[in-house]
């Protein structure tokens, strides 16, 4: 499926990823690129953003990588395990994630993200299993 096609079928506006401002500029089977602000929407109450909204737009990059690797008539991708390690703080401007396949499986995928800030500085280094589970 192309990505084009997938994104017109969802309704991202009323989701997560329209609350958090995530958008796309990149996707493909072998790599997802999106994006997300640092505003009063990501942040922690101590003005730096937030290790969920992180790891939330690491998830997002990695189901997606799943959804245009799998059959979404039959299947969907959900998230099985996350991990995260917040290399550095921050407090406005954009996050970038960039999330590569470590393996695609029939039952399960596993995704490397990585999420820079404008400069290429790493903020966030997130693994991520997505599991492929048969519709109902």
């Amino acid at each position: 499926m192309e990505y084009d096609k997938l994104l017109r079928q969802l309704n991202l506006d009323e989701s997560l990823l329209g609350t958090l401002g995530i958008e796309f500029e990149q996707f493909t089977p072998d790599c997802v690129i999106c994006t997300m602000p640092v505003d009063t929407r990501t942040v922690q109450p101590f003005g730096l953003l937030h290790g969920g909204a992180s790891v939330a737009l690491a998830e997002t990059a990695a189901s997606f990588g799943t959804a245009i690797n799998i059959d979404l008539s039959t299947h969907v991708p959900v998230g099985l395990e996350i991990n995260a390690n917040h290399i550095r703080g921050k407090r406005e401007g954009i996050v970038k994630a960039v999330a590569t396949p470590l393996h695609k499986g029939r039952t399960t995928m596993v995704w490397d993200i990585r999420l820079t800030d404008e400069e290429e500085r790493l903020i966030c280094i997130s693994r991520c299993t997505v599991a492929i589970i048969k519709k109902r």
